[in-house]
């Protein structure tokens, strides 16, 4: 019995095709590409947002132009990431502008209320009631109105110069005996630029300057109206103008940290907890009834040779060649007992099969013994020449011919079950 063993280049019926290869990477591959994709998108619909009220950003939420208007006049702009950068830069020259403060943690506001003791002016952009609270405890928040187009409607020179702008957002009333209190550019009757005096101010003279919204400052808005004018009066009223920006490094010390669920409504954990017990009721509805396992006819008849080739495809896949040459070995023994006159039950005996066929064959019982109960093959070749030498064995048993025939596992010049690819 000859075989035929395929050469490098010649593909064997057990290497995987180009079909088998992308059927087993197109899932991964496709997991990758959509996980690229979603974060390709969600690049794009948060580029916009990443440089809001960013003195150096040129996106329309930016505020890149009025720095560069300041810087013309003579006012420049520091940029600060952290509160304690910002107090540090900060003197009774400057002008200290806090953009986000209703996002300020504990810690960033004390220093920045104590910053702001300090320096000639504050302007907080659109501080709701949280902030006001911190910088000016005396001040009335009411909730926010549309910007549009308001008239001052105050007699400070500031507003008179500029006139009409673009204002709106969070509404603020001073209570009526405090003085130095300047409210302009009212919205249902409370202003939406309202400057005060700074509450335990250093010095004389520093004001507090409450912007009800962040428009007034951004890129696209800048050129409406008088809002480049009021924007320039009201930060360039220092020689110096310190921009605080909270960055990655002002993270929320461990006290203001809360976790996922305390951030989470009552109402979506109740429905979590009412859709984990629907989970578990369908899981048990649809789970398998325990019982004794019951044996089906199969609906088809599968021919033994697709059934060896797929289980053979099973063992090259795994390199399981010890797994192979076992169930070769096995069934070759289990045909050749009856033929020997072994019995069924000393098929498997170590010393009763090979001395009865190395009697039949008149070869060497070590010999039969190494190809019958040996080691494992070391490599794809050496399987399919053992599987050569076993169909050589047994061919030679089923006709009772002698150690002469080609084939013996014992005749030097035997080429049956030689690997003739090389």
């Amino acid at each position: 019995m000859s075989t035929t063993t395929a050469g490098p280049d010649r593909p064997t019926a057990l290497s995987p095709t180009a079909r088998d290869l992308w059927r087993r990477s197109r899932g991964p591959l496709l997991a990758v590409v959509a996980l690229l994709l979603a974060g390709l998108i969600l690049a794009l619909f948060n580029s916009g947002d990443s440089g809001t009220l960013h003195p150096r950003s040129t996106v329309p939420t930016g505020s890149r132009a009025i720095a560069e208007l300041l810087a013309e006049r003579g006012v420049p702009t520091t940029l600060a990431g952290t509160a304690a950068e910002a107090a540090e830069a900060t003197g009774p020259d400057t002008t200290l502008l806090i953009a986000h403060p209703e996002a300020l943690t504990d810690h960033a506001a004390a220093t920045l209320r104590q910053a702001a003791r300090g320096s000639g002016r504050t302007v907080l952009v659109a501080p709701g009631p949280t902030a006001t609270e911190t910088f000016a405890p005396d001040i009335a928040v009411g909730p926010p109105a549309e910007a549009t187009e308001r008239a001052p409607h105050c007699a400070a020179p500031f507003a008179e110069r500029a006139g009409s702008t673009r204002i709106g957002g969070y509404r603020y009333a001073p209570p009526d005996d405090t003085p130095g209190t300047i409210a302009c550019y009212p919205a249902d009757g409370a202003a939406t630029l309202l400057i005060a005096p700074t509450a335990g101010a250093s010095s004389d003279g520093a004001d507090t300057v409450l912007l009800g919204t962040p428009e007034l400052l951004h890129n696209d808005h800048l050129d409406e109206l008088g809002n480049a004018s009021l924007a320039l009066q009201l930060l360039g009223a220092h020689p110096r103008l310190v921009w605080y920006l909270p960055s990655g490094e002002e993270a929320p010390h461990s006290a203001d940290e809360r976790s996922l669920t305390a951030l989470l409504p009552d109402g979506w954990r109740w429905a979590a907890l009412q859709l984990a017990i629907a989970a578990a009721l369908a899981a048990l509805w649809r789970a398998r009834r325990l019982g004794p396992v019951i044996t089906e006819r199969l609906p088809i008849t599968v021919r033994a040779s697709e059934t060896t080739e797929g289980r053979a495809r099973l063992y090259h896949r795994t390199d399981a060649r010890d797994r192979a040459a076992d169930a070769l070995r096995a069934a070759t023994r289990d045909r050749l007992a009856p033929l020997v006159g072994v019995p069924p039950a000393a098929a498997q005996d170590a010393e009763a099969l090979p001395a009865a066929v190395a009697a039949r064959t008149g070869d060497s019982p070590t010999a039969v013994h190494a190809l019958l109960l040996g080691p494992p093959p070391g490599d794809d070749r050496a399987l399919i020449r053992l599987a050569d030498q076993l169909d050589a064995l047994e061919r030679r048993v089923t006709h009772q011919t002698g150690p002469e025939h080609p084939g013996s596992p014992d005749d030097p010049d035997s080429t049956e079950g030689e690997d003739r690819s090389s």
